[in-house]
């Protein structure tokens, strides 16, 4: 018997089924979600889908789809869920929201990935936000779909304070796409910032999650500070890998398979909570502010770590991501 949002998923209709990926509509009671942590640079939070087709193996969200009785690794990638659409009953919730407040979209789950083109819940969202005023806005994202929205994001600009976060993890096109499966190429994301920064729209590319050996010497770090910088992009940060155990079943048979020489590094550098440890941690701040100077960036840490524990929701202890 499955009960709270683990039957409100069973109920859904269905979107659209393709050979890898299906598409299922979410009953949902509220889109907008309290953070749970003061730890984030904003107090709400709003993921449009649950379940994300980029399949990054690193991924700390793929926990959420055990709360919905989906336990597969892959069915956090294969089963798309789109939050039902009620644009009264949002602009409802973003009432309780107070001046000043911030609102981070996509905290979770990528808010521009691909099914985004086919059922434009996050343009909803948006075009709600284009409306309003004095709502500080988070977007972060590792898609260049992003730049579909440019105009919004401007008209949006104009009364509310607006950040685009756009991860790029590596310029190490190859190592990318082992990584990120199916997000888009790196160059693709740096297009993006271009494009987002000309249009006078504030764009943050984080470097994250920085993976020991993978991704975290300091030419790969500095190489995408650098084009971040050439790109229009007025902050840079970068911060360690989180790898919850619904993460570990997926990069640790990666690790072994891939790069086997850095298993142990990962035994040492990562506790069993997920954590890297403190030492480590401390290594990659100072290196980023030391890059952050370098490259002609304000010379302040982006603390910017996953949303581990989002509001409970109503539905049976669910999170609400």
């Amino acid at each position: 018997m499955f009960v709270g949002i683990a039957e409100l998923a069973r109920s859904g209709r269905i979107l659209e089924e393709k050979a890898r990926v299906d598409y299922r509509t979410l009953p949902t009671r509220k889109l907008l979600n309290r953070c749970a942590t003061a730890r984030m640079p904003f107090a709400w939070t709003i993921n449009p889908y649950r379940g994300c087709e980029f399949a990054c193996l690193y991924c700390y969200a793929r926990y959420t789809h055990e709360f919905m009785e989906l336990r597969a690794p892959e069915d956090f990638e294969t089963k798309i869920f789109a939050k039902e659409w009620d644009e009264a009953a949002f602009r409802a919730e973003l009432r309780r929201v107070k001046p000043g407040e911030s609102i981070g979209l996509g905290t979770a789950t990528d808010p521009y990935q691909p099914a985004e083109r086919r059922f434009l819940m996050t343009r909803r969202v948006l075009e709600v936000f284009a409306g309003e005023q004095r709502r500080r806005l988070w977007i972060t994202t590792k898609s260049d779909l992003v730049r579909r929205d440019a105009g919004l994001l401007r008209e949006i600009g104009k009364a509310n304070p607006v950040q685009v976060n756009l991860t790029i993890t590596t310029l190490d096109a190859g190592l990318a796409r082992k990584l990120e499966p199916l997000a888009p190429r790196p160059e693709l994301r740096l297009a993006a910032v271009r494009e987002l920064s000309a249009d006078g729209i504030a764009v943050r590319v984080l470097a994250n999650p920085v993976m020991p050996g993978l991704n975290d010497s300091r030419e790969s770090l500095l190489a995408v500070a650098r084009a971040a910088v050439e790109a229009g992009a007025t902050a840079w940060g970068a911060a360690p890998v989180f790898l919850k155990p619904c993460a570990r079943q997926v990069f640790l048979p990666f690790l072994e398979r891939e790069f086997p020489d850095l298993v142990e590094l990962y035994d040492a550098e990562i506790g069993r909570n997920g954590f890297v440890s403190w030492a480590y941690k401390a290594r990659i701040s100072r290196m980023a502010r030391e890059i952050r100077r370098e490259v002609g960036l304000p010379d302040k840490d982006v603390e910017y770590v996953p949303v581990v524990e989002e509001q409970m929701s109503l539905f049976g202890g669910a999170t609400a991501a």
